[in-house]
C-alpha cells in the first residue's frame, strides 16, 4: 500500500444539481479552496448565488480535460454526475493523484480502478450520501451496540431492515415528490431485488410486486426491497454466529403509492424502452419539482436479535426531515455527511484506496456525533 497523497486543500465540486445542497457551504469554510464545476461558468456561478456561495467558490464551467489540467496531488474531486460518469472521472483522478468521493455506489467500473488508486496512494470514497451513506452509519452502529450486548460469538438470530424514501412533506394524489430524475425512478423500479426474508434468500423480479406496510413512529408507510441486500450482510460485520431471519434494504413510500402508481406499473410491465423513456418525461412535466412544495426524507433502519438463551437486544434510528425555503431535505442529507467525509479527507484521516461512508461501528458513532453537532437530527431507541 502507499502512502496517502497528503490533502492540497483544494475542492472541485462536480455538478449542481438537486443533491447540492448546505454540505458545499461547509466544505467552503473548511477548504483552503473551493471550485464549483457545472455546464457552463454562467450556470456554475448562479448556482451559487442560488446557495448563498458566491466568492467563496470560483464557478468552472465543466469539461473533463479542463479539470484534469487543474487538477494537482492532493486535490478532492467530489463527482454529483450520473453514476455512469464517476469512471472517467477516478481515471482522472488516479492520473493526477487526486482524491475521489461520490455519494453514489460502488460501481464495476470504479471497483476495477481501485487497486491502482491505491497504489497512487489516494482515497476513494464511496456510498457517502443519505441513501447510501447515512444508512450505513445507522446499521453499522446498531451491529455495534448489538455485539456489546449480545456477544459476536453468542448463537443468535436477527433481522436487519432499513428502508429510505423521498416523499412530499404534503401528501399529493400522486404520493410521491421526484428528488432525482424520473427517469432513474424507473429504472429501478425495473432491477430485481434480492434479499433475505424467513431466512431464504428471496428475488423479486418486479420490487414494486414485494411492497407491504411498514410502520415507523406510529405512521404507516409502504417499503418495498431494492437492490441486492445480500451483500450488505458482510460489508456491515454481522457475526458469523448470527443467522438472518430477514434483512433487506429498501425504499419507503407514503400510504396509498401502491394504488396510486398502478397506471405506471403497467407500462413498466409492458417493457417497451421508447414508451418508458416517455413516460419518464411526461411524469417529469406532470409532476415537477418545485420551491413552493417542500419534500421529507425519512430513514428507518432497525436491528433485532435473539439470543439462543433468551437474550434479546432491539435497536433503531430513525431520521425524518422536512425541507424548507432555503433547502430540500434531500439535499441536505445527501450533501452534508458526503461534505463530512470529503472533510476526513482533506483532514488526511482516510486510508488509501476504497473507503465506503464509515466502515466500524466506532467510526460511525464519530460520524453521527459530527452530523447531529452540525444539525442534522435523528433519533436512536433502544430496548434490551
Amino acid at each position: 500500500m502507499s502512502d496517502v497523497v497528503r490533502a492540497s486543500g483544494t475542492v472541485h465540486w462536480i455538478g449542481a444539481g438537486l443533491s447540492t445542497g448546505s454540505g458545499l457551504a461547509l466544505l467552503c469554510d473548511a477548504a483552503g479552496r473551493v471550485r464549483l464545476w457545472h455546464r457552463t461558468e454562467g450556470r456554475a456561478a448562479q448556482a451559487l448565488d442560488h446557495l448563498g456561495l458566491t466568492g467563496r467558490a470560483q464557478p468552472r464551467a465543466f469539461d473533463l480535460a479542463a479539470l484534469t489540467a487543474e487538477l494537482v496531488p492532493g486535490d478532492v474531486v467530489v463527482s454529483m454526475l450520473p453514476a455512469p460518469e464517476h469512471a472517467a472521472l477516478l481515471a482522472a483522478c488516479v492520473l493526477r493523484r487526486a482524491h475521489f468521493a461520490c455519494s453514489s455506489y460502488v460501481s464495476e467500473a470504479v471497483l476495477e480502478q481501485v487497486p491502482a488508486a491505491e497504489k497512487a496512494g489516494i482515497v476513494v470514497l464511496a456510498e457517502a450520501g443519505l441513501d447510501p451513506g447515512i444508512d450505513h452509519l445507522f446499521a453499522h452502529s446498531l451491529v455495534g451496540r448489538a455485539q456489546e450486548a449480545i456477544g459476536a460469538d453468542t448463537a443468535a438470530s436477527y433481522s436487519l431492515t432499513s428502508y429510505c424514501g423521498g416523499v412530499p412533506a404534503v401528501p399529493n394524489d400522486f404520493r410521491y415528490r421526484f428528488s432525482w430524475a424520473p427517469a432513474g425512478v424507473l429504472g429501478a423500479l425495473r432491477s430485481p431485488a434480492r434479499y433475505l426474508e424467513d431466512g431464504t434468500e428471496t428475488v423479486a423480479g418486479r420490487p414494486w410486486e414485494a411492497t407491504r406496510p411498514h410502520v415507523v413512529d406510529g405512521e404507516t408507510f409502504e417499503v418495498y426491497p431494492n437492490r441486492d441486500s445480500v451483500p450488505f450482510i458482510e460489508q456491515y460485520g454481522l457475526p458469523a454466529a448470527w443467522q438472518p431471519r430477514t434483512f433487506v434494504r429498501g425504499t419507503l413510500r407514503l400510504d396509498g403509492w401502491l394504488r396510486a402508481w398502478e397506471p405506471v406499473f403497467e407500462e413498466l410491465k409492458a417493457g417497451d424502452d421508447t414508451r418508458i423513456a416517455a413516460l419518464a418525461r411526461e411524469l417529469a412535466a406532470t409532476y415537477p419539482t418545485t420551491e413552493a412544495d417542500h419534500d421529507r426524507v425519512v430513514l428507518a433502519v432497525s436491528l433485532d436479535v435473539r439470543g439462543d438463551t433468551g437474550l434479546t437486544w432491539s435497536g433503531s434510528y430513525l431520521l425524518d426531515l422536512v425541507g424548507d425555503a432555503e433547502e430540500s431535505a434531500m439535499a441536505r442529507c445527501v450533501s452534508r455527511p458526503l461534505s463530512l467525509a470529503v472533510r476526513h479527507i482533506l483532514t488526511d484521516d482516510l486510508p488509501s484506496g476504497l473507503n465506503r461512508a464509515a466502515e466500524t461501528a466506532q467510526r460511525s458513532r464519530e460520524w453521527l456525533s459530527e452530523l447531529a453537532g452540525e444539525g442534522l437530527e435523528f433519533t436512536l431507541r433502544v430496548d434490551r
